[in-house]
């Protein structure tokens, strides 16, 4: 049987500068707010922030 709410969760990050999305997962107990990370974006070809979306 499937739990309802799963600790570990699919996220979305979401490029602040183009509609790129990376999607990841990430342990909601232990880091309960949205994360922040510098990751690649291959639309503008150079690293950027994203935020996570819900």
């Amino acid at each position: 049987m499937a739990k309802k709410k799963d600790v570990r969760g699919v996220i979305k990050l979401r490029s602040t500068e183009s509609p790129h999305v990376y999607y990841t997962m990430k342990n909601r107990r232990n880091t309960p707010n949205r994360i922040e990370l510098r990751k690649f974006d291959p639309t503008l070809r150079r690293h950027v922030l994203y935020r996570e979306t819900r």
